[in-house]
């Protein structure tokens, strides 16, 4: 059997898991958000300019930071899907949530930190307004055009959900596909966002007081501190190595186990690589019976059978270790071969997305062996 007990794998190649399709629809989203922000940041820009309004400024800013946003999200999904290479075999899913990351930034400092020291300086120093009439008009459009960009990742995150038989809330709580996810709430916020800044508009007018104008500013630049925040922690989550949902998890494990050729599985672990992309890495122990040719085999039949049920998978990591019986009673169970196994992903990408929190499963007992672990070639 020579040293690996691993075989051929059940796909070859790069892969992930949000599915070309998917990753095609999430660019399209961004796009359509990056270009409505654009024309609508020019016209509150006007807007704003023209009336003296703090909320209309606040609001340009806003929609001038979610233009930026859009375009790093952009840079986002088109890095995230590049293929594996030498230098990064695999693959270059994390990219997507770096420039998440940085998107998520650009949305805390340009949106939320000019709204509320703007949204400050026009309490303090009560500034006259002009006439506001091209600002409601303004908003009026503003809220048409952000409407469709919203409508559009509604309808994205709706098709994705009945994909997996969950609801459109728990899928947008759950995903790894942060593009779309930000997309969502940057628009959410965009519209809530227009209200604030219409109803502050309304009062500073019916008062005479421009505190109002400034209080509606405030708020726009909390709500989008509150989203930038949530991006962020969901970000930096899945950069630093998240594991998969844990429902994933256990029935990754509860797959293997119901497998005639495995005795346990002594420790599984998993991690979010890209959007929807799981690397599992699991110590079995295979029953007695699996030596030689007959393990490489085994090992082989639990590959293939994980890529069948799971397409989110896109690597495989498998371990050949004695159970504790075994280890306790090292000639009851000598096999030969190494314990090591990789799978490279498979081409395309599967588009399953984490749709429950929690941490992945270990058994208690790990092993005591340190024998390498050596990927297949």
């Amino acid at each position: 059997m020579g040293e690996n007990a691993a075989g051929t794998g059940a796909g070859a190649g790069t892969g992930g898991g949000t599915g070309g399709g998917a990753a095609s629809e999430s660019l399209i989203t961004v796009v359509v958000a990056g270009l409505a922000n654009l024309a609508i940041a020019v016209a509150k820009l006007v807007a704003g300019l023209i009336s003296g309004s703090s909320a209309m400024l606040s609001e340009a800013a806003h929609s001038a930071a979610d233009t930026l946003t859009e375009v790093l999200l952009y840079v986002a999904v088109r890095r995230g899907g590049q293929p594996a290479d030498a230098r990064h075999p695999f693959g270059h899913g994390r990219a997507g949530f770096f420039w998440g990351l940085m998107a998520a930034f650009a949305t805390l400092v340009g949106g939320a930190g000019f709204s509320i020291t703007h949204g400050v300086h026009e309490i303090g120093a009560g500034e006259r307004l002009s006439d506001l009439t091209i600002s409601y008009v303004v908003l009026a459009v503003s809220f048409l055009i952000e409407g469709v960009s919203f409508l559009r990742a509604l309808a994205q995150v709706r098709g994705q959900a009945r994909r997996y038989e969950v609801s459109p809330r728990r899928y947008v709580t759950k995903t790894s596909d942060t593009a779309l996810k930000a997309v969502l709430f940057e628009d959410a916020a965009a519209l809530a966002g227009l209200l604030i800044a219409g109803a502050g508009l309304l009062a500073a007018e019916l008062t005479g007081s421009s505190v109002w104008d400034g209080v509606a500013s405030v708020l726009i630049g909390l709500l989008l501190l509150w989203v930038a925040i949530n991006l962020i922690r969901t970000n930096v989550s899945l950069l630093i190595g998240q594991a998969a949902p844990a429902s994933i998890a256990e029935r990754i494990g509860e797959e293997i186990r119901s497998m005639p050729e495995v005795e346990n599985v002594v420790e599984l672990l998993t991690m979010m690589m890209g959007p929807g992309e799981i690397l599992v890495a699991a110590r079995i122990d295979f029953v007695d019976e699996a030596t030689g040719a007959s393990l490489e085999r085994a090992a082989d039949r639990v590959e293939g059978t994980l890529r069948e049920h799971f397409p989110q998978i896109v690597q495989v990591f498998l371990d050949p270790t004695p159970g504790l019986g075994a280890r306790e009673n090292p000639d009851a169970g000598d096999r030969s071969g190494t314990r090591d196994r990789s799978g490279a992903g498979r081409d395309g990408r599967g588009g399953w997305d984490d749709l429950e929190s929690g941490d992945a499963p270990a058994d208690p007992a790990p092993p005591t062996t340190d024998r390498p672990v050596r990927p297949r070639r």
